[in-house]
């Protein structure tokens, strides 16, 4: 794919882009020129926006305008982010019918008028397609909403559009390369064009980072909400298993798949994470949420969060990059600068055995769910073996960098019925046993570490390559809740602290989060470096 020559050094708001939009609005009885590069708008929070729509500054359509504008010159041109992989026809439609209820008084709460991007394996019954990036799933428009986008319109969120992923949330091929999909293509990183925005959430991450939309709704079952949030330097949140219904969302594990917030601040994660939390009787595990789930996170925002709290910190973070190990050492005296007891943990040996059975759990709950899925789809195939076969009958346009061997794996698979399964399961969910036994002993508040390495570079012929281990997997096996907050830049690219407690303390990690984030303030606007 052509990559369009782009600056070498300096910021994309440093062009002469001034002319790409124009929008009017009065403030105090004169006209006002909003630019694509106004400040305020380009890093604006929540609360930000919703002040200047109070005081009839903005209102949801020119901001939804602006969005738009912003994602036509930099997504797909100037840089070509190449992050969105579609664009909702109705979205100023919407935000005319929310400006017109916040006209006569009516606000449905904190997301009212805000623009949001979600991925493309979440179900919106509108115009836009639902398709996990992929062309098999052309032409998949969902009759229903998914229970959280419903949730999204009830409270008055305006959606933007989709964007773009690892094909199937990067279950295809053991050779792929993250942020590539065969319908949406390479999605890049704003920070630098050459890397890659990591997976499988890729194009949220980019649109996010790069002031695309106000937030953002990424999916995970193993590092797809957390790792492209590190590496794009935004705040990711990956909720506990069962806080954020999953119906209407295209599976890979019903184990361990969660939707959840990828924002720019602590606090606009937290205000998406209470609007769209609850139980869904269509997801029978949203019941185990009762009592324990929240609809204002925000009251966790307080700067204490850190005094007291013993955080457990992976002993294999202090080998590897020499500069990613400087960075989390100067990270760890802040946090004991603020109140917080650090303990070294050997978690990665305890949980080795876990680790080699994630793989086989996966495989047998991706065919099982994705051909659930499909029964009830508008999509033109209804299963996974009729996917696979028009793979291979499509090889130039599906499969023109890598194969499908997980696809293939995964169709070999029997149901969930079969012993192999369930004691995959056993010993991959006795993560549980693992991590609580070692809070209980070290009398954890949270484990704490490097979310992941910093961002590699897009490799489409040998495909991904990691640097250095994940704090995301024992939590995505535990199914329990997992937050990455920007830690700081090496060589221009971000990478994120992680801290990840038990099932239901989203409260208690937002706290902490919150804290770090107001006393580092290490979130910074990419540069659109052409490479680093």
């Amino acid at each position: 794919m052509k990559r369009r020559k782009f600056l070498k050094d300096g910021s994309f708001a440093s062009l002469s882009i001034a002319a790409l939009v124009a929008i009017n609005t009065k403030v105090e009885g004169k006209t006002k020129q909003i630019s694509p590069n106004d400040l305020y708008l380009l890093e604006a929070t929540i609360d930000d926006l919703q002040q200047k729509m109070k005081e009839g500054i903005l209102t949801a359509k020119q901001l939804t305008e602006w969005y738009l504008q912003r994602i036509q010159d930099i997504d797909k041109s100037g840089p070509m982010l190449n992050s969105i992989i579609e664009v909702n026809p109705d979205a100023i439609a919407i935000a005319e019918s929310l400006d017109l209820e916040r006209s006569v008084g009516k606000i449905r709460g904190s997301l009212h008028g805000i623009p949001i991007l979600i991925k493309d394996n979440i179900d919106t019954a509108d115009k836009m397609m639902t398709t996990a990036g992929s062309l098999a799933l052309v032409g998949n428009v969902a009759k229903k909403d998914a229970h959280i986008v419903s949730l999204l319109r009830k409270a008055g969120a305006v959606i933007l559009g989709k964007t773009n992923l690892s094909e199937f949330a990067n279950f295809r091929s053991t050779n792929s390369t993250s942020a590539w999909s065969s319908r949406g293509g390479q999605t890049k990183m704003p920070y630098a064009l050459n890397r890659n925005p990591s997976g499988s959430s890729a194009g949220t991450g980019t649109a996010i980072a790069a002031n695309l939309a106000v937030i953002g709704i990424g999916t995970e079952t193993d590092g797809s909400i957390v790792s492209p949030s590190s590496v794009n330097g935004l705040v990711g949140i990956k909720p506990t298993v069962g806080l954020w219904s999953r119906s209407g969302i295209i599976p890979i594990s019903h184990t361990q798949d969660t939707a959840g917030p990828m924002c720019r601040t602590v606090k606009d994660a937290a205000i998406l994470l209470g609007a769209l939390s609850g139980i869904d009787d269509t997801d029978k595990i949203t019941k185990n949420s009762k009592g324990k789930s929240q609809k204002d996170y925000t009251k966790f925002c307080v700067l204490d969060g850190l005094k007291g709290k013993r955080i457990g910190i992976e002993k294999s973070f202090f080998e590897g990059n020499s500069y990613v190990v400087d960075l989390l050492k100067k990270t760890i005296e802040i946090l004991k600068q603020q109140g917080a007891i650090i303990i070294e943990i050997d978690l990665l040996k305890e949980m080795k055995n876990v680790f080699s059975a994630e793989t086989l759990v996966l495989e047998y709950e991706f065919r099982n769910g994705l051909n659930n899925y499909l029964k009830t789809a508008n999509a033109k195939f209804k299963n996974l073996k009729e996917i696979i076969e028009f793979n291979k009958k499509n090889e130039t346009t599906t499969m023109p960098f890598f194969k499908q061997e997980l696809l293939e794996i995964s169709e070999l698979k029997s149901d969930i019925n079969s012993k192999e399964y369930k004691d995959a399961l056993a010993k991959s969910t006795s993560a549980k046993t693992i991590i609580d036994n070692i809070f209980k002993k070290n009398k954890l508040d949270a484990f704490g570490g490097t979310t992941n390495g910093l961002a590699t570079c897009i490799d489409l012929v040998n495909g991904d390559y990691y640097t250095g281990f994940s704090l995301s997997t024992p939590a995505a096996c535990a199914g329990y809740p997992h937050i990455t907050v920007p830690m700081g830049l090496i060589h221009e690219l971000p990478i994120g602290f992680s801290f990840f407690a038990k099932a239901y303390q989203e409260g208690k990690l937002i706290s902490m989060a919150y804290h770090f984030e107001q006393v580092t303030k290490k979130r910074t606007q990419p540069k659109f470096l052409e490479s680093v």
